[in-house]
């Protein structure tokens, strides 16, 4: 998969992505990120990428050219027309199915506006999707497209060692996941359930199925009322 990132801010997007599992992901080659500068693509011979919105109002809108140039030049590198998404308050949350979907995806557009967002002319142009990262406004689209990058990134062949390292966690089967413990065996006086130093697979995925139901109906009732109502039974 590749994904481009189209932002004002493209050192603070690569200072995040070429760190830990991500980083190692795109120095190894398993997944391929490129943060485009929007600046790169403006005519303005200073460097400009924002006016003043048309009706007035506070702050400053993103214009369409400099992100419809920077599309194109996208576009011609990757031979195809990527599946664009704009990171805005206004879209669908961000869900793990929705991620899911994504990851399907050969090449990504990912825009990040700022300020008061970009112009609407551009967003009916290119943007296929709309996503939000939660119910609330940040300063702009780059820790949004972070987000959604990491998330998409990690369900990638060969950034995780294996599909089951992200099959078992919280969200993907529409459970949160089972509590984990490691070494030492006895912390402050407290131990380890005596199951998972058994040795009996058996038992273990049977306790951990049972823990990622009860922890999901204590903690998100509406997720494990989801989860009944897709068919799923309570073990």
């Amino acid at each position: 998969m590749r994904i481009e990132i189209a932002t004002l801010f493209p050192e603070m997007c690569e200072a995040v992505l070429s760190e830990s599992i991500i980083g190692r992901a795109r120095k190894a080659g398993a997944i391929e990120v490129h943060c485009r500068n929007i600046r790169d693509y403006t005519l303005d011979k200073h460097r400009r990428v924002d006016d003043k919105p048309f009706g007035g109002g506070m702050g400053m809108v993103m214009q369409a050219e400099p992100i419809w140039r920077c599309w194109q030049a996208a576009c011609a590198d990757l031979g195809e027309t990527p599946y664009t998404i704009y990171l805005s308050p206004q879209g669908h949350v961000l869900t793990q199915q929705m991620a899911v979907d994504l990851v399907q995806k050969d090449t990504l557009f990912l825009l990040c506006g700022h300020y008061e967002g970009v112009d609407q002319r551009i967003i009916d142009r290119i943007v296929d999707e709309e996503i939000s990262i939660g119910d609330y406004v940040l300063t702009g689209g780059e820790l949004p497209a972070l987000v959604l990058t990491d998330c998409i990134a990690r369900m990638c062949g060969g950034v995780l060692p294996a599909a089951i390292a992200f099959e078992e966690e919280s969200h993907f089967a529409g459970l949160l996941e089972y509590p984990q413990y490691t070494r030492p065996e006895i912390w402050e006086g407290e131990g380890v359930p005596e199951v998972l130093m058994s040795g009996h697979h058996r038992n273990i995925a049977a306790w951990r199925k049972e823990t990622a139901l009860r922890v999901t109906r204590e903690k998100r009732p509406d997720m494990y009322e989801a989860y009944l109502d897709a068919g799923n039974q309570e073990d």
